[in-house]
Order: structure tokens, then C-alpha cells, then sequence
């Protein structure tokens, strides 16, 4: 009877071997005092100071990329992607006013191929930079048959801590409040179904193809990272708290469902959005897809970002102070509306 091992069966461990190897600096950028183990171990350890806060809480998300990983596919690029994963996960914690404290991945592909691996794991840990979150642990798992050789599919887990005092959560937000929002990188994460539907499957373009709308490729415009809010948003969260300030009263993180179904997330009940697009400045690649997709208005913003990847409801008397301070720090703030009595979700003022 002829032997079997477990490359034969499509699993190469020593491909695994040669994976961490590679990643091993990669990860090992991303950490801090508070990691206690290093890469390999079961579980990653974490300290969390708890002299830092008076009631700590922990809080979590994850998320995954989505179909945008079809665009890396196609385009041989895998240098960008694991930004996306992280941005998704940290930029929700970040709502409730945390600071993001440590991440996990997990990697699966049919076939390990440790140079690509190293590849996303090396934008995963670009990512956490930016974040300011520790890679602490994750998983590359090889499943021949379940995934193509060349494909694969990327999640993540974030964890934060916000003092309870200090959590976010639209409690205080009253008529009169203002809306701020931060512009997105471009489409970011979510709705690209829906793109590569219009754009390769309808209007048969490829990722090669020289918009000049965009200035650039196709490909190059829709692989833009997702934008990580984390330095300027917390640093001026912590910056009104400090002086016991409730300046920011509430965070939405504009993801699949845009501002339609996003926004009111962070809105308690008899409040609602009034938003004036008009003051909204959305790249051309949202113009773009509506164009070629023949594409409802309100189904864009039911879809996506259209220019803005977060928003925060600022209370009015501090709008001046918030708006010099993101100024600053490099961003684009955009005055996008105020809060009104209403039915909890958004107007639409076009």
C-alpha cells in the first residue's frame, strides 16, 4: 500500500514553517511593553494597564475584507490588503471611544505559498502601525479544495479598552448637535459586489484599464487601503476628555449599509440625521459607479461611503475647537449636517 503524507494530501508544514520565519519581523514591529509572548506561542498575552483606567472596558470586533480580495486577485497585489481587515475591525472599537489594544488574524488559502503570505500578513502588521495595536497572534491555515491555490481569505479580531466613564454611545447627543465627518480613502471596504458587477461583469472593463476620470488604472483606484481613523479621532477624543468635555457624543464608522444604515447606529431614539450632501465632496470614483451602474441615488448611500468614511456628532459649542483641531492633524473635516427631532435615522437634503 503506497504511504501518504500530509504534502501528498496537499498540506505542506514545512511551507508553514518557512511562513513564520518570514512574517517574523513583520509582527514583532507592532509591539509594545504590554506583549508578553512571542510569535509561535498558544496564546498571545497581553498586560493591560490597569493603573491607566478606573473601570476598564474591553471592547472588541471583527470583520473580514470581503469580496475586495477578488481585486487583489486579479491584480497580483497583496501588499495593500490586510490594511482593510484592520481598518474594519479597529474603526468600529473606535466608536465607543476605544483605543484599540492588540489584533489577531486569520489567513486561509488552498495552497501556502510563504512569500504571499508574507506579503498580507507584512499589510496587516502595516496596519496595526497605524493603529497602534499589537499583532499579537493569528492563524495561517493551508485547505487545498476548499480554496483555489491562488485565492484566499483574510479576518481579524480587535480588542480595546475605553475607561466606562469614557464609553461612547450617542447618550448625550441632543437637537443641535453638528455633524463632522472624515473623508474616506475611496470606496474602502464594502459594496464591491456591487462594483465588480458594474465595472467587469456589465461595462467589461479590467483592472488594467486607464480611467481618466480617476487619473489612474481601475485596479490601482479600487485597492486603496481602507483609511484608519485611530491617531487624529482618539488623540482629540482623549483631548476633550481630559478637560471633562463631552464634546464628542457619538462615532459611526460608514461601512456596508452607508450612511442609510450606519449613521443612526450611533443616534438614540427621537433624534435623527439631517444631512446636506451638497457639502459632501465624493471622489470621482462614486460618480463613476453611479454613471456606469445606473445607479439610484439613494441606493448609494445605502451602499457606500461616497467620500466619507467616518462621522462624528459633535456637540455645537465645540465644533470651532474640533474642526481646528482635526485641521491640525492633517484631515479634512467636513461640516455635513445637525441633529433634529425626527424618527431615528437620516434626511437626505440633496
Amino acid at each position: 500500500m503506497q504511504s501518504i503524507s500530509y504534502k501528498d494530501s496537499g498540506v505542506d508544514i514545512h511551507a508553514g514553517y518557512k511562513t513564520v520565519e518570514l512574517i517574523k519581523k513583520q509582527v514583532k514591529r507592532t509591539y509594545n511593553k504590554n506583549v508578553l509572548t512571542d510569535l509561535g506561542s498558544f496564546g498571545g498575552l497581553f498586560a493591560l494597564d490597569k493603573n491607566a483606567y478606573e473601570q476598564p472596558v474591553l471592547v472588541s470586533g471583527t470583520d473580514g475584507v470581503g469580496t475586495k480580495l477578488m481585486i487583489a486577485f486579479m491584480m497580483d497585489k497583496h501588499d495593500t490588503i490586510g490594511e482593510d481587515c484592520v481598518a474594519m475591525c479597529v474603526n468600529d472599537i473606535l466608536c465607543q471611544g476605544a483605543k484599540p489594544l492588540f489584533f489577531l488574524d486569520y489567513v486561509a488559502t488552498g495552497k501556502l505559498q510563504p512569500e504571499h503570505v508574507a506579503s498580507i500578513v507584512g499589510s496587516i502588521a502595516n496596519g496595526c502601525v497605524l493603529a497602534g495595536a499589537a499583532l499579537i497572534g493569528g492563524e495561517t491555515a493551508e485547505m487545498p479544495g476548499l480554496y483555489k491555490n491562488n485565492e484566499y481569505d483574510i479576518a481579524g479580531f480587535a480588542v480595546g479598552v475605553v475607561d466606562k466613564k469614557d464609553i461612547i454611545d450617542g447618550k448625550f447627543t441632543k437637537p443641535g448637535d453638528i455633524l463632522i465627518g472624515l473623508p474616506s480613502s475611496g470606496v474602502h471596504s464594502n459594496g464591491f459586489s456591487m462594483v465588480r458587477k458594474i465595472f467587469f461583469d456589465v461595462n467589461k472593463l479590467t483592472v488594467n484599464t486607464h480611467i481618466p476620470e480617476l487619473g489612474t488604472t481601475l485596479g490601482e483606484e479600487l485597492i486603496k487601503p481602507t483609511r484608519i481613523y485611530i491617531k487624529p479621532v482618539y488623540d482629540m477624543i482623549r483631548h476633550f476628555r481630559e478637560g471633562n468635555i463631552w464634546a464628542i457624543k457619538g462615532l459611526s464608522h460608514i461601512t456596508g449599509g452607508g450612511f442609510i444604515e450606519n449613521i443612526p447606529r450611533m443616534i438614540p431614539d427621537g433624534l435623527q440625521a439631517h444631512i446636506q450632501v451638497k457639502n459632501i465632496t465624493r471622489q470621482p470614483i462614486f460618480d463613476l459607479i453611479q454613471k456606469m451602474g445606473n445607479v439610484d441615488t439613494m441606493e448609494m448611500y445605502n451602499t457606500f461611503n461616497n467620500g466619507i468614511g467616518l462621522v462624528l456628532t459633535v456637540d455645537k459649542d465645540y465644533v470651532d475647537e474640533t474642526i481646528k483641531y482635526l485641521t491640525n492633524h492633517g484631515e479634512k473635516p467636513v461640516i455635513m449636517g445637525e441633529i433634529e427631532t425626527g424618527d431615528r435615522g437620516i434626511r437626505l437634503e440633496f
